[in-house]
């Protein structure tokens, strides 16, 4: 009899692990999991919050990942909290005072035989007990996601109801409320999936095209999923599953508007992020503006499609950032009877939010239907497979376009004839030209060779110039008079800047390649051996953020640099305007900084040779087209051995308010004099703020010690620019200020090393707490940016530096 009732009772317990009746509650800390133990559903709390959720969480893997939360608006303020099922079926959380602070809305009426049931998919579910139906709910928790997307969720619509299924993000990694973004679909011609912000769209997933989703958001062929895609009359959504059911998997969609897809990473004990839907620039909703394709392989990256032209005909607004006004037609279209169509391949298609479908018509038909309306500008096949069948058309103008590496679809593009018809004979021409090179490649072969004895000889007269005529370019050589030429005679009108190696100059080459000039002045403080220096190292370092060096130029006393062209400048030119710094939003200064840090640690630890820089500073990150940043002047540059960890000199150059401490007292620099700085300009990047020249009203620290007391102080957020607004993550930028802080400490061993910093740059591990930072105290120090002598700063630290260079 024992026995029996213990085993009853096991049974029992068992069975109301997952599940709760009318008449049974869950309060907090109790919870139910889910019969094969990997979901986990309670009151949880925020960290240093006193707010109680309830949520579904992950049991099995990484306990505490929150996948749902029901009263998201309506927290219990304390530990209170009760959650309960009535016999109506309908589930409710109740605070101390009984008062009802979320409620499910169950449609349809329940029986006495209710439960509510915490699945192993994930989904809590209000049932009958005895309705042999699994997939019979009178509510579930998957029609109501919270920033997370699971597998068995539906993504879509509900034409009948209007019901949306949807994900919306996190308010902040604290507050599970609504934030700002969200992932859902848009009803207007062909329904497509779309990120928004708000009513703003961000990023556009695309319509179904028989395949995949034409953003290629989420992938079609994988061994792990199977996807599935309902379109009728009744409803669109989208779903997935695991094939797997050992694999762990989620898409979420966090609190800064990214779309992540992970999977649980049994070795790494973590969440590994396998793709993010923003991935590119290109990904930008309209990056391009209309009738422009985006293409992140070009440099700038968006054109305007074949028979369109830039609405802007300056030179520098084509190359330009800003491309959102797009395109315009060349020729307008005559519309009856004057129209032709052009097919462009490999297209990620249009916005489909003015467009109409059917599936009956063929491409045929398609066509003529296009043609008879004069406000439609493209056609493509509504399904791709097998052929492609049914017709879609678009109306107004054609948005949001890339060009696919791999993939994509055909878009028949309306043109007038006439620009038809000279596309089709410069097409034309171009075979004859293919021919042609064909011809005369064997001349061309024997050419090269004699081309490649004649540079041989030239170089190693370039060697035999300039000190002791022993240095070695192992660059391409440019003529002076070529230079002379692409810069106009050295025009003072095509100066872009002023170095310490001497003034830059704008330049274009006789072919268009638009080029940077550094020519070495007579006055520089810096002369050959900086000269050498730099020509040495960057010809043998190839990175995305370094600056490409194309070659040099040797005439006797005249020696320049002649580098790849940064349209906008360096980043100083931004975050230091009031004007200019509202152009870099949190998004843009958070890349520039993710890819100076890229930048750093290719120097210090990935290229063949280890460099530390010793000159990173806001002047010398210049930004290419995209807002890329590009580490440049390399001039002060220094070679590292293998083993070595740290060099002494006592000709100490470089810049103010970036120098570390070892360095500008002592002359020793390493990789962790690279960090220092990096920190320091992390803080100007978040702060918009010099370091040097900095004041405060309350002190008279510089901007390390500002940002210092204001960390110890628990404001940090004070620090950063009143540019954004309020239009930041709150998240990021203190992960970036706990980073900036640990790169600037007083002791270089304290500092991490550029690889760990990048870790913590992207990671969401907890970060250690920072000790103070180098020159904390500074003071009485020269009102200019350089070093030009020996001056009271270095007398506080009972220090002084044998020589001094300007910079």
């Amino acid at each position: 009899m024992v026995l029996f009732l213990c085993l009853l009772l096991f049974f029992t317990t068992t069975l109301a692990l997952n599940t709760i009746t009318p008449g049974q509650s869950i309060k907090d800390g109790e919870t139910l999991v889910s019969a094969g133990g990997s979901f986990e559903l309670g009151f949880f709390g925020p960290k240093n919050s006193k707010s109680r959720y309830v949520g579904i969480w992950y049991k099995k893997v990484s306990t505490g990942t929150v996948v749902w939360v029901a009263n998201r608006e309506t927290p219990v303020s304390d530990a209170s909290g009760v959650l309960s099922i009535n016999h109506n079926g309908i589930l409710s959380i109740m605070n101390r005072t009984k008062g009802i602070v979320w409620s499910s809305n169950t449609s349809r009426n329940a029986s006495e035989e209710t439960i509510a049931q915490l699945l192993d998919s994930g989904n809590f579910v209000v049932k009958d007990r005895n309705d042999s139906d699994p997939t019979n709910f009178l509510w579930q928790s998957f029609d109501y996601p919270c920033d997370t997307f699971l597998p068995g969720m539906k993504l879509g619509r509900n034409f009948v109801t209007g019901f949306d299924w949807h994900i919306s993000s996190w308010k902040s990694m604290q507050n599970p409320a609504p934030g700002l973004y969200s992932l859902r679909t848009d009803p207007q011609g062909l329904p497509q999936f779309v990120l928004k912000k708000g009513p703003e769209i961000l990023f556009r997933a695309g319509p179904w095209n028989g395949a995949y989703l034409t953003g290629r958001t989420l992938p079609t062929v994988n061994p792990i999923y199977s996807f599935e895609f309902v379109w009728n009359e009744n409803e669109i959504y989208y779903e997935y599953e695991v094939q797997n059911h050992s694999v762990y998997t989620r898409y979420l969609l966090n609190p800064s508007g990214l779309i992540q897809r992970t999977i649980w990473n049994e070795r790494k004990n973590d969440w590994e992020v396998f793709a993010t839907s923003q991935a590119d620039q290109c990904s930008i909703y309209a990056y391009c503006g209309p009738y422009a394709t985006c293409n992140t392989n070009e440099s700038p990256p968006c054109k305007c499609l074949e028979g369109f032209m830039h609405r802007s005909a300056s030179t520098e607004d084509i190359n330009s950032v800003d491309w959102s006004n797009g395109c315009t037609r060349r020729t307008p279209l005559a519309c009856e009877g004057g129209d032709s169509f052009l097919k462009q391949t490999g297209l990620r298609i249009p916005d489909t939010s003015k467009s109409w479908a059917d599936l009956s018509i063929d491409l045929k038909e398609c066509e003529k239907l296009c043609l008879k309306n004069c406000s439609c500008t493209a056609y493509t096949n509504l399904d791709i497979r097998e052929g492609g069948r049914g017709c879609l058309l678009w109306y107004g103008d054609l948005t949001d376009i890339s060009e696919l590496n791999e993939g994509g679809q055909d878009l028949y593009i309306r043109l007038a004839t006439c620009d038809l018809n000279h596309i089709q004979n410069k097409g034309r021409i171009k075979e004859k030209q293919k021919a042609a090179i064909i011809a005369i490649s064997v001349i061309i072969t024997s050419g090269m060779m004699l081309l490649a004895l004649w540079l041989y000889v030239r170089r190693k007269k370039l060697r035999k110039t300039g000190e002791h005529g022993k240095e070695d370019l192992e660059l391409p050589a440019f003529d002076f008079a070529t230079v002379a030429m692409a810069t106009n005679n050295f025009s003072s009108n095509n100066i872009l800047g002023q170095g310490g190696f001497g003034p830059v100059y704008k330049g274009t080459l006789i072919e268009g390649q638009e080029i940077a000039v550094k020519r070495l002045s007579k006055n520089s403080g810096q002369g050959l051996e900086e000269f050498k220096n730099e020509v040495t190292l960057i010809s043998k370092l190839q990175h995305r953020n370094l600056v490409k060096l194309f070659g040099c130029c040797v005439r006797k006393d005249e020696k320049m640099l002649i580098y790849e062209y940064m349209p906008n400048k360096s980043l100083d030119y931004f975050i230091f305007d009031q004007t200019r710094s509202k152009l870099l939003d949190w998004r843009i200064r958070m890349h520039i900084i993710d890819g100076i840090a890229r930048g750093v640690l290719y120097l210090h630890h990935d290229s063949r040779l280890r460099i530390i820089h010793r000159d990173l500073k806001a002047s010398n990150i210049l930004l290419d087209n995209n807002m890329n940043p590009k580490i440049s002047d390399f001039g002060l540059a220094r070679k590292f051995g293998v083993d070595q960890t740290q060099a002494k000199t006592k000709r100490v150059v470089g810049t103010y308010g970036y120098m570390s401490p070892e360095y500008a007292l002592d002359g020793l620099f390493s990789t962790k004099s690279d960090v220092f700085s990096f920190g320091v300009l992390v803080l100007e990047i978040l702060s918009g703020k010099k370091n040097r020249g900095f004041s405060h009203p309350e002190h008279d620290h510089n901007l390390l010690g500002h940002a210092w007391t204001l960390w110890m102080g628990k404001r940090p957020l004070e620090l950063i620019d009143t540019a954004f607004g309020d239009l930041y993550n709150a998240t990021e930028v203190l992960r970036c200020i706990n980073v900036a802080l640990l790169c600037v400490q007083q002791s270089p061993p304290d500092r991490p090393n550029m690889s760990l910093v990048l870790l913590m740059l992207c990671g969401d591990s907890v970060l250690p707490q920072p000790k103070q930072p180098g020159f904390f105290i500074e003071r009485n120090l020269p009102t200019t940016d350089s070093i030009s002598e020996k001056n009271e700063m270095f007398s506080i630290y009972e220090s002084t530096i044998t020589s001094l260079e300007p910079r």
